[in-house]
């Protein structure tokens, strides 16, 4: 394909992208080109070169890189490179202009033009098996049609998808509405998260047209490439070619496209001739959609929208990922008309009451609710975790409760006196001076409630296994904790040890039905196992969640750590953290460990 220059008017200024793919033989002297060519026509921004090819993004006059253009023409490497070269005012200002990288001319070479995983064991995908290159105007039409694709090799051709390889905070600006047809948003914060989510959703895509744009192209060809690679069901993958730029220049009006495209240059956005707006602001939820501001979100760094109204100096921003995978440090909110991030406005805390643009609450702690294990109580549940509260008392206050079923008192009876002792005779129960009530959250079933003298004799001072017995008595415990939560509440999170992290494990569960009643943002799980497993599936149970268990096998003689890591495969990727301690049945308090602890409970205070 020969270049395709779309300039308008006589502007002054303007901004350049290509990329091609093509075998580079040698490296030093496509670096020394683009040295000679870039500087001599005062070009600035950015030259990516690989063994694969090169990735440009350069601004200068409209003049320069015109010339620019064809030095790179008359190089048999870059033959059928598509140059998009637009016309557009110079930088608003320095800030903008440098963390676009247009205050410098950067050329590097890179392994990868643009990085689709982080995984080092993860191959890059074939190039040469990309999706097939759709024009505008067919791009147009087929999915005007939604039905009329070319199959390559399919009788029967499925369903018709839209698939956006961009991140989120670029698909909240703009994106492809076509009626009747479905547009997949992986919501990504960068792009080597897409092969995580392509795989994640196979199901979506296999047997299906699927229809790729990104904004220029270059991130269609590796990931429509990875599809393919997937074998039969994955053949009918095509993109965009020249991407959402292309496509508004061939549809001035935007065609199916709505809102803005969002660009990585100081033009940062580029509308068609009716773009609507389709983004809002994170805070108050109206209509914006101007990333001039550069506002990011406090923990991943990704672009947020937050109007003028909004924005103040100081001020920290969750942006709806973070929110959404338990990184958010306040409590519940609604999401009001804000349909791209989080309203997040005057929400109280524990004493007081503040607005994330007002910045940092430095005084508040996160209030965590302890369930104590099995045959424990509040006070000595307190006792244990005595070192690990002192550890957070700048984080976190716990607060501790006794679980609702009353426990017997039990003792062993001694049948000889192998011990060195006087055998204590069956028939003969122990004096209950000094004996303290002990409680359970999970019962047998048949569990009868106790009066404080009955005791129970048993034939062995532990069963290993007891806990596989106790899988009645949720409902009363249930009923209990959300009179709990109305007395003592709100708090933050929930801690649960053994038995109790059996009992979290099913608050979690269960988090969605119990709004209003019992909410929490986060939960940790120390020496857990599972119960009444059968009603979740591995990985359904979407709540930040922090695993804490033995690493080595026998150290725990309780809970075996096969059973805690079990219990943590419940939990979604992305919503689970794990720490795995080499100590027995306790919850460590020495570094790393307690450092860790502290790691996640830092990620819900601002």
């Amino acid at each position: 394909m020969t270049s395709d220059v779309a300039v308008g008017g006589g502007g002054e200024y303007g901004v350049l992208l290509y990329y091609k793919y093509a075998a580079v033989t040698d490296l030093n002297d496509l670096v020394s080109f683009y040295e000679r060519s870039c500087r001599s026509l005062s070009l600035l921004g950015r030259v990516r070169i690989s063994p694969r090819g090169v990735n440009v993004t350069v601004g200068g006059k409209l003049s320069s890189l015109k010339k620019h253009i064809e030095e790179v023409e008359s190089k048999e490497l870059f033959l059928g490179t598509d140059f998009k070269l637009a016309s557009c005012g110079q930088p608003l200002n320095d800030e903008v202009a440098r963390e676009c990288g247009f205050t410098s001319l950067s050329i590097r070479v890179v392994e990868e033009l643009v990085t689709f995983s982080a995984h080092p064991l993860l191959r890059s995908p074939d190039i040469s098996v990309a999706g097939k290159h759709l024009s505008a105007v067919k791009f147009h039409s087929l999915i005007q049609s939604a039905c009329k694709l070319p199959s390559e090799g399919s009788e029967n051709p499925g369903g018709v998808v839209l698939l956006d390889a961009r991140n989120l905070y670029e698909t909240r600006i703009g994106k492809f509405q076509v009626p009747g047809v479905e547009t997949l948003d992986p919501e990504i914060r960068q792009y080597s998260d897409l092969h995580d989510w392509i795989d994640s959703n196979s199901e979506q895509l296999e047997g299906k047209h699927i229809l790729m744009y990104c904004t220029g192209g270059i991130r269609c060809e590796m990931a429509s490439a990875y599809i393919r690679g997937k074998g039969a069901g994955f053949e009918n993958v095509f993109q965009l070619y020249g991407g959402i730029q292309r496509y508004l220049e061939q549809y001035p009006d935007g065609g199916f496209f709505k809102g803005k495209n969002f660009v990585f240059d100081h033009r940062i956005s580029v509308g068609s001739s009716n773009a609507n707006v389709m983004g809002t602001c994170l805070l108050c939820g109206c209509a914006f959609d101007d990333y001039t501001a550069r506002c990011r979100c406090n923990y991943c760094r990704m672009l947020v929208l937050v109007c003028n109204n909004c924005k103040a100096d100081g001020a920290v921003y969750v942006c709806e990922l973070c929110w959404k995978y338990g990184k958010a440090s306040f409590g519940p909110a609604g999401k009001g008309n804000c349909e791209s991030g989080l309203p997040l406005q005057n929400i109280k805390g524990e004493d007081d009451v503040f607005s994330l643009s007002q910045g940092l609450n430095p005084s508040r702690k996160l209030k965590i609710l302890c369930l104590h294990g099995f045959r424990q109580s509040a006070s000595s549940f307190k006792g244990r975790t005595a070192s690990l509260a002192k550890k957070l008392k700048n984080l976190a206050e716990l607060v501790f409760i006794d679980a609702p079923h009353e426990l017997s008192f039990v003792y062993q009876p001694l049948d000889s006196d192998d011990s060195g002792h006087k055998p204590l005779p069956r028939n003969e129960i122990p004096p209950k001076e000094n004996c303290k009530k002990r409680f359970a959250w999970l019962v047998e079933p048949g569990f009868a409630v106790v009066s404080r003298v009955d005791w129970t004799a048993t034939d062995a001072p532990f069963d290993p296994v007891q806990y596989q017995k106790q899988t009645s008595g949720f409902d009363s415990s249930l009923a209990y904790l959300k009179a709990v939560f109305a007395k003592l509440g709100p708090f933050d999170g929930i801690l649960g040890f053994s038995q109790g992290a059996a009992m979290t494990a099913l608050l979690c569960a269960h988090k969605n039905e119990l709004r209003g009643e019992i909410d929490f943002r986060f939960a940790i799980l120390c020496s857990g196992f599972a119960i009444n497993s059968t009603q979740f599936e591995l990985g359904s149970i979407n709540c930040p969640s922090l695993h804490i268990f033995g690493s080595d096998p026998g150290k725990d003689r309780q809970i075996c750590n096969e059973t805690s890591e079990d219990l943590a495969k419940y939990f979604k990727d992305g919503s689970r953290t794990i720490i795995r301690h080499d100590c027995g049945h306790i919850i460590p308090t020495r570094p790393p460990y307690v450092d860790e602890i502290k790691d996640f409970l830092r990620c819900f205070l601002l």
